[in-house]
């Protein structure tokens, strides 16, 4: 393949690519943005009723409503993460990557309380790292 002198292809959402969003980039983002209301929703009603959930004898074991609060601050941190992300924000990708590892990990304790709702959570914010992380290979070969 031939290149014209001054062709300036590069691939999506890498280093020098600031005007283009990847579609894993847009993948993620739109995910934050749904897994982020759904743990403030679900932080509100461990809140609202402190006996929804019960787990014995567990290493993690916090009061229901301080799982509550940790979910809706984890929530409010997956929404904005998501939003920058979104809109190709320079500091997007760091905090998404932040934000998903911090789910990740609250989920991971939470797994006794709700499985149902951590092993799936778990899932996604394993997906919304790996689109986060991954190489943005170009497509002239010059990276």
């Amino acid at each position: 393949m031939t290149t014209i002198p001054g062709d300036t292809r590069r691939g999506h959402g890498g280093p020098g690519d600031s005007d283009r969003l990847s579609g894993a980039s847009l993948f993620a983002g739109a995910v934050m943005m749904l897994s982020g209301p759904l743990s403030i929703l679900m932080g509100a009603s461990g809140i609202a009723r402190d006996n929804l959930f019960a787990a014995s004898q567990y290493a993690y074991r916090f009061d229901l409503t301080s799982w509550g609060w940790i979910h809706i601050v984890v929530g409010l941190a997956l929404v904005i993460g998501g939003m920058g992300v979104v809109t190709n924000q320079s500091w997007g990708r760091g905090a998404g990557v932040v934000a998903a590892g911090i789910s990740l990990i609250t989920q991971f304790m939470f797994v006794p309380y709700y499985p149902l709702w951590a092993i799936p959570v778990m899932a996604l914010d394993l997906s919304i790292i790996f689109a986060l992380t991954r190489l943005h290979a170009g497509t002239d070969g010059n990276r």
